[in-house]
């Protein structure tokens, strides 16, 4: 019985030991893990304050950018109104350039349909041509002047050197050319074309047979036939070039503005030619004279000095000599008059 108790007691001992180890280890078990929640709360609120900070600075971040986007809109916005006012305004001034173009092609069109009024446009861009290669009326040509021999009245009238003169018409047929470009039908087309280059060579043989080439009139051996426009000009080059030779044939020599002008300039370029001619002849003559003149002006200055060394030699003479002896007198005087005065050789031999 007593052994059972003892057996039970020390049962109960270890019982108690063992239940004391288990809490202790339970209670270091505990503190461990408080110990681990608590590093892991604070390394979560640090953790946290980072991302925290991090948000914010995202935030920051973006909200300056935000501003600078916001900056740079309103700058386009403002950009865009003054483009789209320039704009505004270009397309304002090109409608009003394409109104006045639209009014000045009109008027154009209107002219190149009237016989009357195309002549008069003819001849004013041919005065203008004329005026911007030098020429000046009455001088170097005249306009609708009537040839004293055949009655005939060219519009132009170009003054060569030597009372030579070339004459041009300006008149030109252009009515099948324009109906030929505003047909729309490639037939029509074609015969507007064949009447055109018809109308082209009876104007070639009509200005033949007005007397413009007229060597009563001094006139030279062809005559000018302008076309008052470039394009028309090379038309006819490219269409049919033979129309060229015929007309050189005829005496007629075609022109376009461009070739006017490079045919009035060797005109100008002649008047310029013959008057350096005159103006070196009478330069010519002005020196002859001059070498005459100085001819006459270098004799009588050879005998202004034989008159110079003449005059020197007398000068010499009188002061040599004349002087000389007055200054002995003018001494012997003052001599005398200091009651020094005596007879010399020189004064006997002066005296003598």
């Amino acid at each position: 019985m007593n052994i059972l108790i003892i057996v039970l007691a020390v049962l109960l001992v270890i019982v108690l030991v063992f239940l004391v180890i288990q809490n202790v280890r339970i209670s270091e078990l505990l503190r461990s893990t408080r110990d681990q929640l608590q590093a892991k709360e604070v390394k979560a609120a640090e953790d946290e304050g980072g991302r925290r900070a991090a948000f914010e600075g995202a935030i920051k971040s973006l909200e300056d950018k935000l501003k600078t986007y916001d900056d740079l809109l309103r700058e386009w916005e403002k950009d865009r109104a003054h483009k789209f006012g320039q704009l505004e305004k270009e397309l304002s001034m090109s409608s009003q350039a394409t109104l006045r173009l639209s009014d000045t092609t009109s008027k154009l069109t209107n002219i190149l349909g009237n016989v009357k009024l195309r002549g008069q446009w003819g001849e004013r861009m041919a005065e203008d041509i004329i005026r911007y290669a030098g020429l000046l009326e009455d001088v170097n040509y005249r306009k609708q002047t009537a040839l004293a021999s055949s009655g005939s009245r060219p519009d132009f009238i170009f003054l060569l050197p030597d009372k030579r003169v070339v004459n041009m018409d300006v008149k030109f047929p252009l009515d099948n050319y324009l109906r030929m470009v505003n047909a729309t039908n490639p037939m029509e087309q074609g015969n507007f074309e064949k009447e055109f280059f018809k109308n082209v060579r009876s104007r070639i043989k009509e200005i033949r047979g007005r007397e413009y080439i007229n060597p009563i009139e001094n006139t030279l051996d062809f005559v000018l036939l302008f076309i008052p426009n470039d394009q028309v000009f090379g038309f006819i080059q490219e269409k049919d070039p033979a129309i060229m030779d015929e007309a050189l044939k005829e005496k007629v020599v075609l022109c376009s503005p461009f070739t006017l002008y490079a045919v009035l300039s060797v005109i100008r370029q002649a008047h310029e030619n013959v008057r350096f001619e005159k103006d070196v002849q009478k330069i010519l003559g002005h020196i002859d004279l001059f070498i005459k003149h100085f001819e006459t002006m270098k004799g009588r200055f050879l005998e202004v000095g034989v008159l110079i060394q003449k005059l020197d030699q007398k000068y010499a003479e009188l002061a040599e000599t004349s002087f000389k002896n007055l200054d002995t007198k003018v001494r012997h005087i003052e001599e005398y008059k200091k009651g020094h005065g005596f007879v010399s050789s020189d004064d006997s031999m002066e005296g003598a």
